[in-house]
């Protein structure tokens, strides 16, 4: 066995900023020993000589973190190979200290609905994971049967959509479908969630614009934009401006759709008296749900939610017209909202922040045309939430819990990922906090070069990362050439 430590004066280790040295093996990849201070070298230290350690690094004042864990990831593979891939989105995310990424079951070709297509998914994966890969099954309207072999294959849990979900393979589902898929997962370890929007079908208001029902036109915009107008003309409502698009998906969408979601699980309960599995909102970006998730929270009921770098870092207001590449659904929503949002995730009602990197060719977000309701809705952000959270005033403390502790906790993975404890994956980020970078399109690891971020000023900087114990990626070198991640499989045991 092959042992060797690392040490720094700052080191996260259970919500404490400490020195501590880290003692892990390359052989298991796990850590074995932690010393909460500083050991001075490997050669005289008794700590290490007993271990046999071969190699001692020290870091300080760099920060140890655990690798984040970031369970909200499209990579598209296969089917859509030209908007991302295992290869590119891993390596991305490993630059920016990510060493867990959970796969969402849609926009691959086929979706990952049923147990010969998780199959599929993991050929395509095959060398190709410098992060560890886990996978998210879907929800949809035909395959209920599919649920229970989805789980004993090891999906971390179930992803369904209340409203269009950008793609034809991947349709929504109704209140029926979620009570029945509630009342077959009951018994099981593992989770359902949920892209909470949906279009409010009771609208009185006359359909004035032109449906735009075009491929790529993500959760079909301008349909909801006719139910939800109240101004007159179509004229009135220019599509090259963020505010139209911004009016098409309002906060009820997002609302109606968690007081639905918080009402089946409710009746399973009453009805069927019967547990039900945990269920956790996604990507929530209206502070008016907040207040929803709440009164979950206080009636006992297993309901978690996640936000995203995107709604905690931009605000409505700054973006531009014809900026597409701002797309994304839910919408990013106003300055007011964004620092809900934050009193939110410090107060504990939303637990986790994720990237939901959600990329395409810069042909389908209509970058030249600029025309919001035509341009496909998705952010490119995997591996920046580091250093984006830190900019934005959250200590690395926090950044660990809604990262790395909450995330892996989700995930079903709070046994080997999120923490740097003993028996744990020896998943390290080495973060140095003190320069300041600019972000640019060309330095992304991304198949497509475009993000959010273009020209956005961060703090901090990942040094290296070590993925079990191996060394993945360093500022000076940059990625080992070794895909190291593994598909992680095995079936979930913790709820």
């Amino acid at each position: 066995m092959t042992v060797k430590s690392i040490a720094s004066t700052n080191v996260i280790i259970c919500s404490k900023n400490i020195a501590a040295t880290i003692l892990y093996s390359t052989s298991s990849g796990k850590i074995i020993e932690i010393f909460e201070n500083i050991v001075i070298s490997s050669i005289t230290d008794p700590r290490l000589t007993n271990y046999g350690v071969s190699e001692h690094t020290t870091v300080s004042p760099m920060v140890i973190l655990p690798g984040l864990v970031d369970s909200h990831v499209h990579l598209n593979e296969p089917g859509r190979t030209e908007w991302e891939g295992f290869a590119t989105g891993t390596q991305a995310a490993i630059c920016g200290g990510v060493t867990t990424i959970i796969d969402m079951p849609l926009n691959a070709v086929p979706p990952t609905t049923t147990v010969e297509n998780l199959n599929i998914k993991l050929n395509a994966a095959h060398n190709q994971l410098w992060c560890d890969v886990g996978f998210w099954g879907g929800l949809v309207p035909d395959n209920l049967h599919d649920l229970i072999p989805l789980v004993n294959a090891g999906v971390r849990g179930f992803k369904g959509f209340l409203i269009h979900s950008g793609v034809d393979e991947f349709p929504s589902i109704d209140e029926n479908y979620i009570m029945e898929a509630m009342d077959i997962l009951g018994n099981e370890k593992t989770m359902m969630m949920f892209h909470a929007e949906m279009e409010n079908n009771d609208s009185k208001e006359p359909k004035e614009f032109i449906e735009k029902q075009l491929e790529h036109n993500n959760q079909n915009s301008s349909s909801a934009l006719c139910q939800n107008s109240s101004k007159g003309p179509t004229s009135e409502y220019d599509p090259f401006a963020y505010s139209s698009f911004l009016k098409s998906r309002p906060d009820s969408f997002e609302t109606d759709a968690i007081n639905l979601i918080i009402k089946c699980m409710k009746m399973v309960m009453e009805q069927k008296e019967k547990e039900i599995p945990a269920v956790h909102i996604v990507h929530l970006a209206s502070q008016h749900a907040i207040s929803l998730i709440n009164e979950a929270h206080n009636r006992g009921l297993p309901l978690t939610a996640e936000t995203c770098f995107h709604y905690l870092c931009i605000a409505s207001e700054t973006i531009a017209d014809r900026a597409t590449y701002l797309k994304c659904c839910p919408p990013i929503r106003e300055e007011s909202n964004r620092v809900a949002l934050w009193n939110a995730l410090r107060a504990g009602t939303i637990t986790s922040v994720v990237s939901d990197h959600s990329p395409c060719t810069p042909e389908l977000k209509l970058l030249e045309k600029g025309d919001f309701f035509q341009a496909w809705g998705g952010i490119s952000s995997v591996g920046l939430g580091l250093s984006l959270l830190y900019t934005n005033g959250a200590s690395l403390v926090e950044i660990v819990k809604w990262c790395c502790e909450n995330t892996s906790k989700q995930v079903g993975l709070q046994d080997s990922k999120g923490r740097i404890a003993v028996g744990y994956d020896a998943d390290l980020v080495i973060f140095d906090p003190s320069p300041t970078a600019v972000i640019t399109n060309e330095n992304t690891f991304y198949k497509n070069k475009l993000t959010a971020y273009n020209g956005y000023v961060s703090k901090g900087s990942v040094v290296s990362v070590l993925l079990r114990g191996n060394t993945v990626f360093t500022l000076e070198n940059g990625l080992d050439k070794i895909p190291r991640g593994k598909a992680i499989t095995e079936k979930r045991n913790i709820s």
